[in-house]
């Protein structure tokens, strides 16, 4: 299944041009490998206004399946995306949030600093993942295999209920 991806990244640095935005490329290059379509790029400063308004642009429009995030997820004061992305979500989707940090905990301690979030707008993913590029792609990869059904599910799919069965091997 082609996902349609919109990637954000989230960085004062990177948005007043003092150093390129890596981990936003590092997300749209392994999504491509997967073969999803990235419509959305974007680069907004740790604001949670900033935030906040292009999360809610990108979910109305309904042309994404899956909103990645990378940074502003850590212990710093101007983290503020999942306090962002809290304000965009109807629903919290938990266990994606808890599989990254549980899996990522297997590659670096510092994965139990995380603070984001993962939860649904309308019919739209949004996941919060660090700001590193290794750590951003380590995240997706962990989750990649879960969202095609996660968006059959959201998109109510009829062949939906099929991804229900344990995984057989």
């Amino acid at each position: 299944m082609s996902l349609r991806i919109g990637i954000l990244t989230v960085s004062d640095r990177s948005f007043r041009g003092e150093r390129p935005d890596q981990s936003g490329p590092a997300l749209a290059d392994f999504a491509r490998t997967r073969g999803w379509n990235v419509v959305e790029l974007g680069l907004v400063p740790d604001e949670l206004d900033h935030i906040v308004s292009l999360l809610t642009q990108w979910c109305a429009r309904d042309h994404l399946d899956v909103i990645l995030t990378t940074g502003g997820t850590g212990f710093a004061p101007r983290d503020v995306t999942p306090e962002a992305t809290r304000r965009v979500i109807e629903r919290e989707a938990p266990g994606v949030a808890e599989l990254i940090r549980l899996e990522s905990l297997k590659i670096t301690p510092h994965a139990a600093l995380s603070r984001g979030v993962a939860g649904i707008c309308q019919r739209t993913i949004i996941i919060n993942l660090p700001g590193s590029p290794k750590g951003a792609v380590d995240g997706l990869r962990i989750v990649a295999d879960v969202l095609p059904h996660a968006v059959q599910l959201l998109r109510e799919a009829p062949d939906a209920e099929q991804g229900h069965h344990a995984k057989q091997g």
